[in-house]
């Protein structure tokens, strides 16, 4: 099993965590690459039999790796989501933090969790991403989001007016802080957040969400992922900011923003047991009644 590891930031406390994973890779005599900065801060603290190899873009890895493993939490993965691309190289994520969504191996959870692996007890799950096809000079050679494209103010006094229309026919114009356009895995981050709607992975829809909404009437909906949204924002302000997951940009306003579903996806894998609706219901408490 070869595997390329991925990381932003390692602390002491999770040194040993990532020891007993290094430890048990090289155990099976699997080949492991680790993404240059985070080896760099893993160099002098994580003992390795033979030196590993370093990649530092996804083509690195073409043919060499079974799967990315992710050290972190979930805007991890989104990260490492930038780097991989349109590659197929399925992402295993392993949950160094506190929600552990997408990444839903426990740090405590490592062993088992390979050994599962190992033997091929999985599945992958393709999950669908968002492309931003104008401005096309932002967000340089990866305008995709696997959770949501996210329009904000950058004045805090200042009320955004975003036209916005579907496929070229007028939707609404949202008088607001902000909106945000989710595919269904990024229905349960911020889109929830502002009362949007739980979608199930692999509905093949996008769920578009006001942030603060002005006018009380105006609610999330939900429409088909083989759409083409059409942004326009305006505003007292002279600019905004647009978010792909964790990157943010600048945008002049009155500039058209253009989304649609990406011509690929990417591949999360998911072992046996841990089911959408049973990490719903772990992870946001969804359902809970005290009275049970």
């Amino acid at each position: 099993m070869n595997l390329a590891l991925f990381g932003r930031t390692v602390t002491d406390q999770l040194l040993p965590y990532i020891q007993e994973f290094i430890q048990r890779l090289e155990e099976v005599n699997g080949t492991i690459w680790i993404y240059k900065s985070f080896y760099e801060q893993l160099e002098g603290r994580i003992r390795f039999a033979t030196s590993p190899d370093l990649f530092l873009q996804a083509s690195d890895l073409h043919e060499k790796v079974d799967f990315l493993c992710t050290i972190g939490g979930d805007g991890t993965i989104l990260d490492a989501v930038a780097l991989t691309g349109n590659s197929g190289i399925p992402i295993i994520g392993i949950n160094m933090g506190k929600l552990g969504f997408l990444s839903s191996i426990s740090k405590d959870e490592i062993l088992p969790a390979l050994e599962e692996i190992q033997n091929h007890k999985y599945t992958l799950e393709n999950r669908a991403l968002l492309q931003l096809h104008e401005p096309q000079d932002l967000f340089g050679n990866f305008p995709y989001a696997l959770n949501d494209l996210t329009i904000y103010r950058s004045d805090l006094m200042t009320m955004l007016t975003i036209r916005t229309y579907i496929n070229d026919e007028f939707l609404n114009s949202y008088w607001a802080d902000g909106l945000i356009v989710s595919t269904p895995t990024g229905s349960t981050a911020y889109s929830l957040s502002c009362t949007g709607p739980i979608v199930t992975p692999g509905s093949e829809n996008f769920v578009i969400t006001p942030i603060a909404s002005h006018n009380l009437t105006v609610r999330p909906i939900v429409i088909r992922d083989d759409t083409r949204i059409r942004i326009v924002v305006e505003g007292n302000g002279e600019e905004f900011f647009v978010s792909m997951d964790s990157r943010k940009e600048k945008v002049k306003t009155g500039r058209e923003l253009i989304v649609t579903k990406a011509g690929f996806q990417v591949r999360l894998l998911r072992l046996p047991g841990r089911h959408f609706f049973k990490t719903i219901r772990e992870k946001l408490n969804w359902g809970l009644d005290a009275r049970n």
